[in-house]
Formats: C-alpha cells, sequence, structure tokens
C-alpha cells in the first residue's frame, strides 16, 4: 500500500508502516488520518508478527498539519452549541481511535525516530511499544504552547512511561526533549547515530520477536497492557483467568523440541483477523 501520507510494506513476518511526506516535515494531513488506519488494518489481517514505524526526511514528524487547523470542518463552528459540541466529541473520539489501534494489534509497535517528533506525533508514538531514536531527535508536547490540550493519548500514556512529575513537566512547559533525556527519562530505549543504524538495530530486534511463539507474543503484550491499567491483584487474577484458557502445549513442546534437534521453532501463525460472519461460507472440502 503506497498513499500521499503513508506506505506499508509487508515482507514474510515484518510490517513497516512509513511516513512519506518528508517535504512537509510529515505532518499529519488529512490524507494521514485515513490511510494511517487503513494500513493499521491491513497489518491486523496480515501474518505479519511485528509492526515497525519509521519516516523520511529530517523529521519524524512535526505533528498535526496546520491546514486541519486552518481548514476545520465547518459542523465544528455551525449549528446549535449541543450539536457542535457532540460532533466534536465523535471527531476526537475518532482520531484517538486510530492510534489506540496500535496498542490493539496483537503485534508488538516499533517506532524509529529521526528529528522531531511534536504534538500529534508524539500521541502516535506513546502508543507503540518500544521506542528509538537517533542523536538528533526531539519530542515536544507542542499543544499547551498553542492553546490546546493534547487529546489524542499523550496525556494518558506519557505518565506511565515516564516519571509522571516529568511527564507533567514536558506538557505544562512545551518545552523540548532531546535524545539523552528520553533515554535517561525511559521514553525511548536506545538511541543511535544514524537513521540507518538505527533501522538495522530495530529489524534485527523485530526478528528476535518473530523467532518467538505469536500466541505468546500477542499475550504478553494484552497482559501488559492490562497490567498498566489495572490493579497488581486484578491484574494477576486476569493472568490466572487467562492462562486457565489460552495456555496449550502446542509451542512451549515446539520450543523443548527445535532445542533438541538444534533448529529454529516453527509456530503456526494466528488466524488472521478476516470477518468472519461476512465471509464466504466455509468450505468443508
Amino acid at each position: 500500500m503506497t498513499g500521499t501520507s503513508v506506505q506499508l510494506v509487508i515482507n514474510d513476518d515484518i510490517a513497516h508502516l512509513t511516513l512519506i511526506r518528508a517535504q512537509a516535515y510529515n505532518t499529519l494531513d488529512a490524507a494521514f488520518w485515513h490511510e494511517f488506519p487503513s494500513a493499521l488494518k491491513q497489518v491486523a489481517e496480515s501474518t505479519a508478527r511485528v509492526l515497525i514505524i519509521s519516516s523520511t526526511g529530517k523529521h519524524f514528524s512535526a505533528g498535526m498539519d496546520l491546514a486541519v487547523f486552518n481548514q476545520p470542518d465547518p459542523r465544528l463552528f455551525s449549528g446549535e452549541a449541543g450539536r457542535r459540541a457532540e460532533f466534536m466529541h465523535r471527531l476526537v473520539l475518532e482520531l484517538q481511535h486510530c492510534f489506540s489501534s496500535l496498542e490493539n494489534l496483537r503485534i508488538p509497535v516499533l517506532a524509529a525516530i529521526q528529528g522531531g517528533c511534536i504534538g500529534g506525533a508524539l500521541d502516535l508514538v506513546c502508543a507503540c511499544d518500544s521506542r528509538y531514536c537517533t542523536t538528533d531527535a526531539s519530542f515536544c508536547v507542542k499543544e499547551t504552547q498553542l492553546g490546546i490540550v493534547a487529546d489524542l493519548g499523550t496525556l494518558q500514556r506519557l505518565p506511565t512511561l515516564v516519571n509522571p512529575g516529568l511527564a507533567r513537566e514536558w506538557v505544562y512547559t512545551a518545552r523540548t526533549v532531546n535524545a539523552d533525556e528520553a533515554l535517561r527519562s525511559g521514553l525511548v530505549n536506545q538511541v543511535f547515530e544514524s537513521q540507518d543504524a538505527m533501522l538495522k538495530a530495530i529489524h534485527e530486534i523485530a526478528q528476535q520477536i518473530v523467532r518467538n511463539s505469536p500466541l505468546a507474543v500477542y499475550g504478553s503484550k494484552h497482559l501488559l497492557n492490562y497490567a498498566r491499567d489495572h490493579s497488581t491483584a486484578d491484574s494477576l487474577a486476569y493472568t490466572a483467568a487467562w492462562q486457565s484458557g489460552m495456555f496449550q502445549p502446542t509451542d512451549m513442546s515446539e520450543s523443548f523440541v527445535a532445542k533438541t534437534q538444534k533448529r529454529a521453532p516453527h509456530y503456526q501463525p494466528l488466524h488472521t483477523l478476516e470477518p468472519i460472519m461476512t465471509r464466504k461460507p466455509f468450505n468443508k472440502e
């Protein structure tokens, strides 16, 4: 898939989604909000077991395209006040869903960040499982400087990634955070000298992930997200229930046999996320 804003390539078990509006600093224009969820849907319906998100040009993304603000939907400012508010509510939920879909994917999502990662772009990468950046990377919660509130996930996710007090400082001041501080704070896992070196390392990490059981990786991601949003007691109880239903010896047996035979394990892929009730009837033959 290649659009005007993003490009998606799936090779074997690794999907790679790239922001391709380098000439516009990969700002999130109107096309992005159609193409990005469409690309994620393709990833979800594929057999890919890792998703890498990167971009082109000098900056990862300068955030929301100004045209989105300069040419807003007229329904935001016309008609009765209650109906305007209801429309705004649905709009924000729709945009939030675009990034929340990254968390809801059954596979890990790895973000490769170079240059600026500003505003809405930070919302995006905060929804990824892991973040990596280059030495020239910088991060900014720009919204408070623009007189608005970040509403696509940064306020909810950033305090779970870095010290909550530090997250609040970044939000309130809208100051720029460099790669070194991002690493020290835990926002990113590693810092690289160049984008090429970063992408090479991330692909190696992705290859390590795809060598493991896709069911175990999915279950781990699901339980990690659950633990973040619930108490330890609730999470432990949920994990016990999960194991009682989802644990099967198939993949564990395969890992033991492969180790004994000194070969790579061969795990069955998860069933694809194609429509179930609306697809063509199952052919028993």
